[in-house]
This record gives C-alpha cells, structure tokens and sequence, in this order.
C-alpha cells in the first residue's frame, strides 16, 4: 500500500548545495573574434563555444534560415522511401502511420499523417499502449495493420531495432519504411528503406534529428519530389520544435533552423490544438524552448503516460475549436493526475531511503514498489537524483515482471553500470544519462548489490555534489538592452547551445525581496551602486533571511519577462551563495 501522502507532501527539503565551476576559454581567440565582429566578449565565447571563428560562419549561425536544411535526399534510404510512398499512393494502398506514445512520437505522426492526407485519404495511424504492448514495433500493431487491409507501414520514433516484426510483417506481404532516430542494433530490419543518420554508410551530415525531424525530411523529400516549395512545409515545423524540446536532442545545426522556425510558428500562428494547450497554460506569447519543455511537453506526455496517446494525436490533428478545448482539458487533466502520481512515488522513495540510514554510504539508489506507477517512475527517478544526486533506478511491477527507470548523474554512465548487471535482467537499452530495464521481481535484491557494486569504483572520481559550469563572471552593470540584443541572437536555447550561465559577486537586495508560494524567492538587485534588476530565485525560499542581511554572490542566466503588455530584463537565479567563496 502506499504511505500516507498527505503527511509527506509537505515535506520540503532544501536544495543540495552545488560547486561552480568556470568553463575554460581561449581568451585570445575571443579578443580575436569580438575585434572582428564588433561585439561584446560573451557573445564572442559563444561563438567560439559552437566552433566558429570566422565572419561568414557567424552570420549563417546569427541568421538562420530555412535555405541552410540540407537535401534530404542525402539521407540513406530516402530515394526509396520516396519511391515507395508514391508507388502506394498511386495504387491507393492502404498505408499505416505507426509511432511511439511519447511527444516525439506523437508529433511525428501527427506531421506525417496530415502531410500525406494531402495525397491520399487512405491512411490510418496506429500508436501502441505503453502497458499492453510496449515501446516500439508491437505484434498487436502487426496484427491491426494485417486486419485492416494495410501494404505499407512508416513507422516513426522507432523501429530501428525491430528485426522480427518487419520479418513478421512481410511474411504478411506489409511493406515497412522505418524513420528513427535511435541507435541501430547489430542487425538492421529488412524493410523497404531505412531513414536513420545514424544507420552505417549514411552520410547525412546530421546525426542528430529528433524523430519528428526525420518525419520531416521525409516530408521534404516526397514534397520536392511533388513540386512543393520548401515554405509550404512551415505549417509543419511547430511540431518539429515541440519534438526538439521534448526529446532533448541538441538545438545545433539543422535542429537549430527547424526549431527557431518552429518557435516562429508557434507563437505567430499556433495549429488550433496547440493553441487551446496554450490558453490552458496561460502562455500565449513569446514561448521558448522552456516553455515547451515544461509546459505542453508534459501535457502532451501525459496522455501516453496515464492514458490513450492517440489523445493527444486527434488534438493536434483537429481544426475543431470546441474538439481541441475538449482534448485539452482532458491533457490536464492526465498531466494533473501525472503530477500526484509523481509527487506520491518521490514522497514514498524518500520515506524509504531515510528508514534506511546504511544506504547513505551507498552511491546509488534502487528503489523497487509494486504499485508505483509506470507511466510516471522515469520522472521520479530524475527528482531523487536532483535531491540525493547518485544514480538512481525507480522499479515496479508490470506484467508481472519489475520494470525500471533509471536516471544518471553528471559524468557518470549509468547504461554501462546497467550493462555489467545484464545477467540479471531480461532486458535493458538506453543511453549514458537515461536507461530502462526488466526483470523478475525476485532478482531485484541482488540487482540491487549488483548494480552498487557497478557502481562503486566507476564513480570514485566523480564529485558528490552537482556542478554548476559557469560562462563568465559578468557585472551587473553590463546587463544592457544593446548587451541582452546580441545574446538573444543566439536563441533558441536548449542542448548544445545552452543558455549561457553567469556569475555575479556582492550583489545586494534594494530591499524588496519577498517570498512567492511559500518557496520562491522574487528579488530586486544592484551590485556597486548599478541600477536595480529583477530576479527570480525559484525554490530557494531558504535564502531569505540572508538575502535580506547581506551581500551575497549569484549563479544565474538571463531572460525577459513579459508581463501586462511590457517587458523587461530578469535574472534567473541557479544558486545563491554566502562569505566567501573557496
């Protein structure tokens, strides 16, 4: 049963405290290229930080353009996946748009699905259930395809890996074109084309699309092959950004075109589904990166999460008003019940650990509870490791096997560890920060031992406590319109092209610092005798009292906020520290 959440919710315990640590930079190569553009030091270190030193490599990356995506014919695969299509478009086959549950999967089908709508009408989507059937290519997504007269199915977000069913689906005369994003296994499936980057002798010179991103090549390819200009793709590139953000793939390269596009798109003339999210979240204007990461990310997942994901698909396809509204308030509604769930699962599992003060000695956390739920414990396995910062595997029980999430610290390769314990598990896949695995309920003890003492002499040298790396110490006073116009050209952030992070020492609070929601902290700072700037410090309500007292030194990026029709500069603050720094 689970522990009584109504006294655990309360509970709020303080953040952990963190190191900062300056990213090292070549300060002649940025003199260098801030004298050639004219431009401040920072924005110089960021060019230099994407590996660019030159004028002309400045301008393409400061002014993107949708003329700088590459031939998608370049991929491997995609002359035949091209062919394929119009060859079942022409015969009016019945074709099969088959996806994950999750937002990447999710925006993938939905691109693909009403990009083709505009050749056929005979067309069908498929995703499968999270708790029935499972991540990828399933036999009952086979089957649905077989009974319902399907020749040809495109899956998107996955199929990388599925050997067997594309085998199965042929024997069944299904033709596959597989669009993934993922790391291919040994063996490659036998299907009709194959659009992976990452798949071997592809030399498409970017690896690293989300798999919306390869729906849309796809979507180029077989538009250009039809007489479509490129501009006629913009209505499908806010469900590229959605993916981008929600997957966390690198915003570098193509990503960065498609997603500072998609942004465009979406806050200038978002599809109704999106829109009636938006009026949910009250966010309407100005969304970035994190706003989607955050806020319609989540909502989206939820449907996959808690429920049916192909929710979420029939509101992102509808241009009803009064459906979308329908649908969304349901997304809430999921994305609500997600958030209980989560709170319940990182409540328990902190309750367990402090009953088990040896674990404390441990340098990972393996929590196993029959009753957790599934759809949220990759979540609550990244909440333990913000609080407890050590590579941490959430399990419980499904199909009566244990199935896991596990989340990883900074520096740390949390599949490897996996990977040396394979042994015991039926099976496992992921990545170095974030892995997934199952086995029988009564290995997890030794798993558990297993996993400890994988983990033991790998991360001897990694520090205990989470890092901050900053950009530069920055004065407050050089936080300037002109200043905050140049940073801002390199947005959007996200991975690969992160926010820059800043550090600034003996900074006062004028005297209007206040606690919002019993946990944020709302400030209004000056650093020798600097006009005031507004800040928000969010959990980080301990600080208070301090702030209040003293001068003290901030971690923080910059950003705007847009507020009753103005907008002004505001400081997001990371960590806040007192005295002296070592």
């Amino acid at each position: 049963m689970f522990l009584n959440y109504r006294t655990l919710r309360s509970a709020n315990l303080k953040e952990m405290e963190k190191r900062w640590t300056p990213i090292p930079a070549e300060e002649d190569k940025i003199t260098e290229l801030q004298e050639l553009l004219n431009i401040h030091s920072i924005p110089a270190r960021l060019l230099l930080r994407q590996g660019i030193e030159s004028k002309t490599e400045a301008e393409r990356f400061l002014n993107p353009s949708l003329d700088h995506l590459y031939d998608p014919f370049r991929m491997l695969g995609m002359t035949e996946a091209v062919e394929r299509i119009h060859e079942a478009i022409e015969k009016d086959e019945r074709i099969l748009i088959y996806g994950d549950y999750d937002v990447d999967g999710v925006t993938s089908v939905t691109l693909l699905f009403s990009f083709l709508g505009h050749f056929t009408n005979n067309i069908d989507y498929y995703i499968p259930d999270r708790y029935k059937e499972g991540y990828g290519v399933s036999k009952q997504g086979i089957d649905y395809a077989a009974q319902n007269g399907i020749t040809l199915i495109i899956s998107v977000d996955c199929g990388i890996k599925a050997v067997e069913r594309v085998r199965e689906a042929r024997q069944r005369n299904i033709d596959f074109i597989i669009c993934d994003h993922h790391l291919p296994g040994a063996k490659l499936p036998e299907a009709q084309a194959i659009l992976d980057p990452k798949q071997p002798d592809c030399e498409y010179p970017y690896k690293d699309l989300s798999g919306c991103g390869i729906a849309f090549k796809l979507a180029q390819a077989y538009g250009t092959a039809n007489g479509w200009l490129l501009s006629e793709l913009r209505p499908f590139l806010d469900l590229v950004v959605v993916s981008i953000a929600s997957d966390i793939v690198p915003i570098t390269g193509e990503n960065r075109v498609l997603a500072y596009f998609g942004l465009k798109k979406l806050n200038d003339q978002p599809r109704p589904g999106f829109l009636a999210l938006l009026k949910l979240l009250d966010n309407r204007v100005h969304l970035k990166i994190e706003d989607i990461v955050f806020g319609i990310g989540p909502m989206l997942n939820a449907a996959g999460r808690i429920a049916d994901a192909r929710q979420a698909v029939r509101l992102l396809l509808s241009e009803d008003s009064s459906v979308t509204q329908d649908y969304a308030r349901l997304l809430q509604q999921k994305n609500e019940l997600r958030k209980t769930y989560d709170q319940m699962i990182v409540a328990e599992a902190t309750a367990i650990i402090a009953r088990q003060p040896d674990s404390k000695n441990n340098k990972s956390i393996v929590l196993f509870h029959p009753q957790w739920h599934k759809g949220v414990i990759g979540i609550a396995a990244s909440r333990i490791v913000e609080r407890f910062y050590k590579p941490t595997i959430i399990l419980t029980k499904s199909n009566g096997k244990a199935v896991g999430s596990a989340r990883s610290i900074q520096g740390f390769d949390i599949y490897e560890a996996i990977k040396s314990c394979k042994h015991l598990l039926d099976s496992f896949g992921g990545h170095q920060y974030a892995a997934g695995l199952t086995m029988d309920i009564d290995k997890v003890d030794a798993f558990r031992d297993a996993f400890e003492a994988a983990v033991q002499p790998r991360i001897t040298s990694l520090p205990a406590i989470p890092e901050i790396n900053y950009f530069a110490q920055l004065p407050l006073s050089e936080i300037t319109p002109n200043f905050w116009q140049q940073l801002k050209a390199f947005a959007p952030f996200g991975p690969g092209n992160r926010n820059p992070v800043f550090v600034s020492f003996g900074v006062e609070d004028t005297g209007y610092a206040q606690v919002l929601k019993t946990q944020h902290l709302r400030l209004q700072l000056r650093q020798n005798g600097s006009a005031g700037i507004r800040a928000m410090a969010f959990k980080q309500a301990e600080h208070f009292p301090g702030v209040k007292e003293q001068a003290f030194h901030i971690c923080y990026t910059i950003q705007e906020n847009h507020w009753n029709g103005r907008t002004n500069l505001q400081l997001n603050i990371k960590d806040i520290k007192f005295g002296a720094l070592g």
